[in-house]
C-alpha cells in the first residue's frame, strides 16, 4: 500500500519545480516582451477569478496545510502578500523547505484519521486518505494547473512537458 507520505510531499516538491520553472518562462517573457510585471502576475481567466499571484499563494497554502492537519506539524505563516516573481519564487522555496521537514512518521499511517476543515459556510469531514486524495491533490493541481493557463493565455511558450516537469 502507498502510504500518504509518497502521494503528497513528492507530489508537491515536482508540483513547486514546475510551477517554478513554468514562472521563470514567464518572468522571461514579461521582461522580453515588455509586460509590467504586475499586469503578468494580475493575470485572471475572468474577472471573479483569483489572478495568478493567488494561484500560487493557494498551491503553497493546500500543500502547508495537509502537512499541518495531517500531520499535526506547526505551519509557517505566510502572508500573500507577493508582488514580484521574485517573492513568488521565495514563496515557493519556503513552502519546499518546510514540506521537506515534515518528517515521514508525521503522515504515514493517518488514512483513517479524521480530517476536519471548518469554512464559513459548511463543515468538511473526511478520512485521511480520502482527505489528500479527494481534496488535497485536487486543489492543488488545480492551482499548478490554473497558473500554467493563466501563463499560457498571455503567450508563454511553455507546453505540457513544462507543466509535467521535464
Amino acid at each position: 500500500m502507498t502510504q500518504l507520505y509518497d502521494l503528497t510531499v513528492p507530489a508537491f516538491r515536482r508540483g513547486f519545480a514546475s510551477l517554478s520553472a513554468i514562472l521563470k518562462s514567464g518572468e522571461a517573457y514579461a521582461q522580453e516582451h515588455g509586460i509590467a510585471e504586475a499586469d503578468m502576475l494580475g493575470t485572471r481567466l475572468i474577472a471573479d477569478m483569483a489572478p495568478l499571484t493567488a494561484q500560487i499563494q493557494r498551491a503553497s497554502d493546500t500543500a502547508k496545510g495537509a502537512m499541518v492537519r495531517l500531520g499535526g506539524v506547526p505551519t509557517i505563516a505566510m502572508a500573500d502578500d507577493e508582488t514580484s516573481f521574485a517573492a513568488l519564487q521565495q514563496r515557493i522555496a519556503a513552502t519546499v523547505a518546510f514540506l521537506e521537514g515534515v518528517p515521514r512518521e508525521a503522515i504515514d499511517g493517518k488514512e483513517d484519521a479524521v480530517v476536519t476543515i471548518v469554512t464559513p459556510s459548511r463543515t468538511l469531514d473526511f478520512t485521511g486518505q480520502n482527505y489528500v486524495l479527494g481534496f488535497v491533490l485536487p486543489n492543488f493541481y488545480f492551482h499548478i494547473t490554473t497558473a500554467y493557463a493563466l501563463l499560457r493565455m498571455r503567450g508563454v511558450p511553455i507546453g505540457k512537458m513544462d507543466y509535467l516537469g521535464r
